[in-house]
């Protein structure tokens, strides 16, 4: 890719998005189940629903950053009862799994605010590709 490609990906990449939308705790959203025998984990619906939400609404869908990014993002709840860090869980998974980015592990910095709006509970964030 060309040095212009690559800034105007850059700046593509770097341009703030909003997806809409509760986003489910991490942490409640799976269910043990038996399969031959052994336990195993298994999403909910919701956090499915989410999932499947999420990936229609990424602008960043395939784009597959493959180097280490900052994510700065502001979560609204509809309550004040949600924990931040589970949100922040799932939104890194999302990204993962829409291929906005190549690994969660590549985020090695995160801005994030909870914020509380009862009828418009969503996320809005950047991600900044790092040198």
């Amino acid at each position: 890719m060309c040095i212009h490609n690559q800034l105007a990906a850059m700046t593509y990449l770097s341009e703030q998005f909003t997806i809409h939308g509760a986003v489910p705790s991490k942490s409640n959203s799976y269910k043990i189940i038996t399969i031959s025998g052994h336990a195993s984990l298994a999403k909910q619906p919701p956090l499915r629903r989410y999932e499947r939400a999420f990936a229609l609404q990424c602008p960043l869908r395939g784009e597959d950053l493959q180097r280490r990014f900052r994510l700065d993002i502001d979560v609204y709840f509809a309550s004040d009862r949600n924990d931040l860090d589970n949100a922040l869980k799932a939104v890194l998974d999302c990204l993962q799994g829409c291929k906005a980015i190549h690994n969660d592990r590549l985020c090695v910095e995160i801005h994030a605010r909870k914020l509380v709006d009862k009828t418009n509970p969503r996320c809005v964030m950047a991600i900044i590709p790092l040198e």
